[in-house]
Parts: C-alpha cells; structure tokens; sequence
C-alpha cells in the first residue's frame, strides 16, 4: 500500500464500542501504547473490524499537536502518545519533528517553525504527540 500519510502503525485491535453513528476502535501498539480511532459504523462493518484483527492505523503528520507542558490542563485529544524528539527538520516554514515512542514506533508532526522555537523543541527531549481520534483512519489486507 502506498500512502501520503506519513504516520503509519501496525496494531491489534483490542476492542471495538459501537455508537449510533460511530464506531470507536481501540487498537493496541506494538510498545503498549493504546490508539484511538473513530470511524462510521459503515467503514467498521465493510472493514469487519473485531477485537484481534491487525490494522494499519495512518494519521497525517499535519494532524499531529506536539505539547511539551500540558500546565495543568487535560485535553479532549483521545490520543496522547508519549516520546522523545529524535528530530527535527527545519524547512522554509514549517519543520518535520520526529518522535520515537516506547515501542521504538515513531510519529511525525508537521509544526510551523514559530512552533519549534515556542516550544524550544530539539532531540532527546520529551514531547507528548497528541491527535484526535477522528484524524485516524484505518486500513486492513484485503
């Protein structure tokens, strides 16, 4: 499969909640951490995702907040997923931050350079890559 969603993670679906409109999937990373994505009861059922099946979890590097200091807050992001920098790639406007997960998984996050800076982001420091559920969308082999 070739995709322009930089953020792709293979996991096990550990469990599905279906709503009326919405199906909240749970799938599991290969490091522990658990991902969040919500997806039409349609796209679930024509998916025939169950609890044990692998999936590829895609989210688009744009989609993905860094946050280095919640300051006392919690977020309604359902997915915060915790590294550390190994990265950064500055471009004319925005740079690429690479994050490596415990699992050894990494995530990209597209930020303006003004966010980089604010956030005096550089390698080994520990960042939190936070994105909605509904900025998931799932694959699975045909």
């Amino acid at each position: 499969m070739k995709v322009s969603a930089r953020n792709q993670f293979k996991g096990l679906v550990s469990e599905v909640r279906p709503g009326s409109v919405y199906t909240e999937v749970l799938i599991q990373l290969k490091g522990g951490d658990t991902l969040v994505a919500t997806v039409t009861k349609e796209s679930a059922a024509s998916l025939a995702i169950e609890a044990g099946k692998e999936v590829i979890a895609m989210i688009k590097a744009p989609h993905v907040i860094l946050v280095t200091d919640f300051g006392g807050y919690r977020i309604s992001a359902r997915n915060q997923l915790e590294g550390k920098v190994v990265e950064v790639k500055p471009g004319a406007i925005n740079s690429e931050v690479d994050i490596e997960l415990k699992g050894g998984e990494t995530v990209a996050a597209t930020v303006t350079n003004e966010s980089v800076d604010a956030l005096d982001l550089r390698q080994g420091q520990p960042v939190t890559a936070v994105f909605k559920a509904g900025s998931v969308i799932l694959a699975v082999a045909a």
